[in-house]
């Protein structure tokens, strides 16, 4: 039996036997397989599923392999697999009660409701299992406004020579201020398009988009007067320049695509639209910091896309004190990771929708008193777990840094198995 622990939960791959006892050929039947707390079948015990077998001739034996995800939450401890041979009594035998085989095994589940797997750890966790080394070295903590950074280990991370280079990070909200001082230099740019020559020189289906687009008025301008985006974009890649705020990924390049209006508010096809349109020009990492309260099948199908073209999608939880993340967020039950808030004492914040019961590649950040770039070339303090998703943005996209290629799996698998509550050694 092969046990892995993911994002996804808990991974089953079971190989078995099953033997005909009898003087005759049995005919075809099911075995089904169930989790207990005990060695005997009940009604409390969890159903993995089943597995069709085929005849098997007297006295003789067939080999089998099936698995199963557990894609709930359990706590932690000791249980039994339950194998119960010709489980939906297809087969006639002298003795119905010899059927249950018991293995035990141990859960090592470091799932919160609350919390997920808790704060995400760019030292321990993130950087130095994607390059396969053991954890960095503490290095002083910065301090001030840093706080954020110092949290998650960023600077540990730093001194490692990981700095978010060669990374493309997409934000994709209110738009980001370009100009900014602390901005300027990491803003991405389409050098495949003139500027101003009003063409659609890359064939992209957008023209003069040198600074991304805009889905909410349909246009290249992608500038922010919200300041939702901008701030945003600071916690991300704000330049190191001894001055305003440092960002996670301080070398990395920030794409602005903008898909809500001034007033913070925009429709799910421009966020999907942003999502494609981040993906298809060459994003790494994309920034969801926002959400609405049900789900969006053409939402979910973007989020799903980008996963399967290689872009990790980090998604905010939401700031309505809820059970469960609200959407695109509770799309990382399947891809990307959502981000809950905490303080700078990592507690949860109060506003913060949690983890929820159900699964999910949930980890903590930074998003109480967060300061960051705003536009007009200020700077500010936000809540929400809108400032907690780019520092997780950032951590990737020192990751993607230090190890090119990782997959929206693996990134999830790395993230969740070695943040703050993690037993999986």
């Amino acid at each position: 039996m092969l046990l892995k622990y993911s994002s996804s939960g808990l991974f089953v791959q079971i190989r078995y036997r099953v033997k005909n006892q009898g003087v005759g050929n049995g005919i075809a039947s099911a075995t089904k397989f169930y989790l207990s707390k005990d060695k005997l079948l009940s009604n409390n015990d969890v159903f993995l599923g089943d597995e069709s077998v085929s005849s098997v001739a007297a006295n003789a034996y067939t080999s089998l392999i099936v698995s199963f995800n557990i894609n709930i939450n359990l706590a932690a401890g000791n249980y039994y697999l339950l194998y119960q041979a010709d489980g939906y009594d297809n087969v006639i035998e002298s003795n119905e009660n010899n059927n249950i085989f018991a293995k035990a095994i141990t859960i090592k589940n470091n799932y919160s409701s609350t919390d997920g797997y808790g704060l995400i750890d760019a030292a321990a966790a993130a950087v130095a299992r994607a390059t396969g080394q053991s954890t960095f070295a503490d290095v002083p903590n910065l301090g001030g406004y840093n706080w954020g950074a110092d949290l998650i280990k960023a600077s540990e991370v730093w001194a490692k020579g990981y700095t978010g280079k060669g990374i493309t990070v997409a934000v994709v909200d209110s738009g980001v201020d370009r100009n900014h001082p602390d901005l300027s230099s990491n803003i991405w740019k389409n050098t495949k398009e003139i500027a101003g020559n009003g063409k659609d020189d890359d064939r992209n289906g957008y023209i003069d988009d040198v600074y991304g687009w805009n889905f909410d008025g349909n246009n290249n301008n992608t500038l922010d007067k919200n300041g939702h985006g901008t701030h945003v974009a600071g916690t991300i890649a704000g330049v190191k320049n001894g001055f305003g705020v440092t960002g996670i990924a301080y070398n990395a390049k920030i794409m602005p695509v903008k898909v809500l209006g001034d007033d913070g508010l925009g429709s799910e096809t421009a966020i999907a639209n942003g999502i494609r349109y981040a993906v298809d020009n060459g994003a790494n990492v994309i920034n969801l910091s926002l959400g609405q309260d049900d789900p969006n099948n053409y939402l979910e199908s973007a989020v799903q896309y980008a996963s399967n073209k290689g872009a990790i999608v980090i998604m905010a939880a939401g700031n309505e004190s809820r059970s469960q993340p609200y959407y695109p967020g509770n799309y990382a039950k399947n891809w990307g990771l959502t981000v809950g808030a905490v303080d700078k004492y990592d507690h949860i914040a109060k506003f913060s929708n949690l983890s929820g019961a159900n699964l999910n590649a949930y980890v903590t950040a930074p998003g109480v008193g967060v300061y960051s770039t705003l536009p007009g070339n200020k700077y500010g303090s936000l809540n929400g777990t809108s400032m907690a998703t780019p520092h997780v943005a950032g951590v990737i996209a020192l990751m993607l840094s230090a190890k090119k290629g990782l997959t929206d799996a693996q990134v999830r698998q790395i993230v969740t198995a070695s943040a703050e509550n993690s037993l999986i050694a």
